[in-house]
C-alpha cells in the first residue's frame, strides 16, 4: 500500500532528522545552529512523504487511524535506529510499550 510505504520512508528521515546527530555530530564543535538547520533540511524530505501518504491514506483511513500508524511505524523506525545505529539494547519495557502501540494501532483500524 503506497499509504504506509510512503509513511516509512518519511519516519526514516524523520528519525535521521531528529536523532541522527547524536550519532554522526557528536562532540565534534558544531554549532547547534549548525545542527538545527541540519536536521531542518533533512526534514524537508520527511514531509516530502508524509503529505503525500497522508493525502493518500485520507478516506481509506480515518485522519486518527493514519496517526496511529504514523505512531507505529515511527516507533519501529526508531527501535531500528537506536539499536542499529546508536547501539543500544532493546529493554522488555520497550517491547511491553511497543506492543500497547501496536494494540491501539488493531483497534483502531481493524475494530470496527
Amino acid at each position: 500500500m503506497p499509504t504506509v510505504g510512503l509513511l516509512i520512508l518519511s519516519n526514516i528521515f524523520m528519525t535521521l532528522a531528529w536523532y541522527g546527530h547524536l550519532k554522526f555530530f557528536k562532540g565534534d564543535g558544531h554549532s547547534m545552529w549548525m545542527i538545527i538547520f541540519l536536521s531542518w533540511g533533512i526534514a524537508f524530505f520527511e514531509y516530502c512523504f508524509q503529505v503525500p501518504a497522508n493525502r493518500l491514506g485520507y478516506g481509506l483511513f480515518t485522519a486518527t487511524q493514519l496517526k496511529l500508524i504514523q505512531e507505529a511505524i515511527s516507533i519501529s523506525v526508531f527501535i531500528l535506529f537506536a539499536i542499529f545505529v546508536l547501539g543500544e539494547s532493546l529493554r522488555w519495557n520497550y517491547v511491553v510499550a511497543f506492543g500497547l502501540i501496536g494494540a491501539a494501532v488493531y483497534f483502531a483500524v481493524a475494530v470496527k
